[in-house]
């Protein structure tokens, strides 16, 4: 029998603590730790002994009875220590290489599995490479679609858009000739307009653009003179009218048709581009109004006119290309306006307006988008046949856009339905393969105009009932849209509400309004009395109508008139007579002339008046012979 010890346990656990005690002290790591020390000492001599050659064997014998004893003595501390402690580590040894190993202290208070081989971690981060990788490769994971908002333009068409190089401001353009001024950064949730203007009084807009500075604004409308107007839309200048019946388009010093569409120059300020219906594509320069810069015709093969559609400046400015009605593709070196460096003649159906020619971040590939239809892809290093092809695309709008993702691995472009019969799709293709990758349905009408912003990475889209609408993703897209949808919507001022309610005039208090007529036959019987109000009119001067009365022959205008015309009695007596009439008593009673003269010149006397013949005598002699 054991016997209790002072401390309350049995006698083999007398010398030690209380392992309840120990567990709550903290004590057990200690304990556990200088029992894997004592381990790991016996391991290493074990190993020395080993190693050593056995030189007697004696020698063995009493190194197998140190080591029996050795072992003993381990056993039972060990069958102690187990008694002891309850944290002792269950399961096989360590291994050789970790039990050679210095233990670090420091890594057992880990908590968690312990990180795996260096090999097996190599291959998974080589794994986790290989997704992201695949998560780069594929670039419909960056299309800005989880969140959208919509901007009400009005009641027709959008037709043009444009977002000022810094993304701050959108303006739209509409059938209803109004340009509107949207700024992301003043507008809060309800989302409105903070100017809105006719630049071009009633022509429709087609096209609006930013130029590489942000503060101007192109304009192109249905007329034949193109408009730059500044940041708060006001007018810096308007494009002269050329002379339409000047033949050839190259003397006249300005587009005497149609616009369709215009693009700033990318590189070079206040240089921009328009193209019309006169079979002309001009530049222009904002400090030179009055006459265009250059002018670019292009031609069938036969050489005949042909009217470009669309025009567009590659991204370094060297080259300009434009689509023509007959189908056609034609590119010119900047600086050389006579023949084309790339013409593709069938690029699209002829008679179909091609509607957007646009390039490629990167300057070599070409994109297209048709009237028939189609949407295609060129290289201009090659450019004898298109890269690939779309079809299926329906477009019913002459303006009808398509773009390139900043990262320039998809293309956009929109489609066309007929009211009531569908909703109008933004659909994306992949530029390296072609293939149609995905498709947002944007409203139940036409989706007109697509501009993918570089900077905001969002999505504008302008559609056919007059809505232009913002695609973004909180996570993905910077600024644009996500700075005023965190804004609430303003509430009324108090003040303006009372204003609006309560106008006082000092007229509408009763000390200063005027009297109510009750009847509106006493006010006319005033009125009558009043010499003012009821104004008789002036008879006649003189005549037989004297009085009022019209002459008794007749009571016509036209009677009374003949009757003073057959009555005329004119005086056609001598006038020296009628007035020596008055000779005696101007002589008896002088008033006007003779008191003057009184003084001086008493006696009255006349100038002798000569005959005619004696005045013959005395003319001149020059006066005689001209006779």
């Amino acid at each position: 029998m054991e016997r209790p010890g002072p401390s309350g346990v049995t006698g083999s656990d007398a010398s030690g603590p209380d392992p309840q005690l120990a567990v709550t002290m903290g004590f057990t790591g200690f304990e556990a730790r200088e029992k894997e020390e004592e381990m790991n000492r016996e391991k290493e001599l074990r190993r020395q002994s080993e190693d050593l050659e056995p030189t007697s064997s004696g020698s063995n014998v009493a190194r197998d009875c140190s080591k029996s004893s050795s072992r003993d003595t381990s056993s039972s501390e060990s069958e102690a220590s187990s008694e002891s402690s309850d944290d002792e580590l269950i399961g096989p040894p360590l291994p050789l290489k970790m039990a050679e190993e210095p233990v670090n202290h420091m890594e057992e208070d880990i908590l968690g599995p312990l990180p795996p081989p260096l090999g097996e971690d190599v291959e998974e981060d080589d794994d986790d490479d290989d997704d992201d990788s695949e998560e780069e490769e594929n670039p419909v994971q960056k299309i800005p679609d989880s969140h959208e908002i919509t901007l009400k333009h009005g009641a027709k068409t959008v037709s043009a858009l444009g977002l000022d190089p810094s993304g701050a401001r959108l303006v739209t353009g509409g059938y209803d000739y109004d340009v509107k001024f949207w700024d992301f950064a003043g507008m809060d949730a309800s989302f409105k307009a903070f100017r809105s203007l006719q630049p071009c009084e009633c022509h429709q807009i087609k096209s609006l653009q930013y130029s590489n500075t942000g503060d101007m604004i192109l304009v192109v409308s249905g007329s034949s003179q193109a408009k730059v107007i500044d940041r708060d839309g006001f007018e810096v200048m308007e494009c002269i009218k050329g002379d339409q019946y000047i033949v050839d388009m190259a003397n006249t010093k300005g587009h005497t048709a149609m616009l369709h569409t215009g693009s700033w120059h990318p590189k070079i300020k206040g240089e921009f581009m328009t193209c019309s219906n006169d079979a002309t594509v001009r530049t222009w320069e904002v400090e030179n109004p009055k006459k265009q810069k250059s002018v670019f015709k292009p031609r069938t093969m036969q050489g005949k006119k042909v009217i470009p559609t669309t025009c567009t400046y590659s991204r370094d400015g060297n080259l300009i290309a434009a689509a023509c009605q007959n189908g056609s593709i034609q590119i010119w070196d900047r600086n050389l306006t006579v023949h084309p460096k790339f013409h593709y003649k069938q690029a699209h159906d002829p008679g179909t307006d091609t509607s957007c020619v646009t390039f490629s971040y990167d300057g070599n590939v070409l994109a297209s988008r048709g009237g028939d239809d189609t949407l295609k892809l060129w290289d201009i290093r090659q450019f004898n046949k298109p890269l690939f092809s779309a079809s299926g695309l329906p477009t019913m709008f002459p303006m009808t856009d398509c773009c390139f993702s900043p990262d320039d691995k998809l293309i956009v472009t929109g489609t066309s339905v007929q009211r009531g019969c569908g909703s109008g799709k933004l659909v994306f293709f992949e530029r390296r393969t072609f293939q149609r990758v995905y498709e947002i349905d944007i409203t139940d009408a036409s989706v007109v105009r697509c501009l993918w912003h570089p900077k905001l990475n969002q999505i504008m889209v302008g559609t056919g009932n007059g809505l232009a609408k913002v695609y973004y993703d909180p996570n993905k897209s910077q600024r644009g849209a996500k700075l005023c949808v965190v804004k609430t919507q303003r509430k009324a001022k108090q003040a303006e509400t009372l204003t609006q309610d309560y106008i006082i005039t000092p007229h509408a208090l009763p000390m200063f309004r005027e009297p109510r007529q009750r009847s509106t036959r006493k006010q006319l019987e005033k009125d009558r009395l009043d010499p003012l109000k009821s104004h008789k009119p002036e008879p006649p001067v003189a005549g037989p109508g004297r009085g009022g009365r019209v002459g008794t022959h007749g009571g016509t205008l036209s009677s009374y008139i003949v009757k003073n015309i057959a009555l005329d009695k004119t005086d056609d007596s001598n006038p020296r007579e009628a007035i020596l009439r008055h000779a005696k008593a101007a002589e008896d009673n002088p008033y006007w002339v003779s008191p003057a003269y009184s003084k001086t010149q008493p006696k009255t006397m006349f100038a002798q008046v000569e005959s005619d013949d004696e005045e013959a005598k005395n003319e001149p002699e020059w006066k005689k012979r001209k006779i």
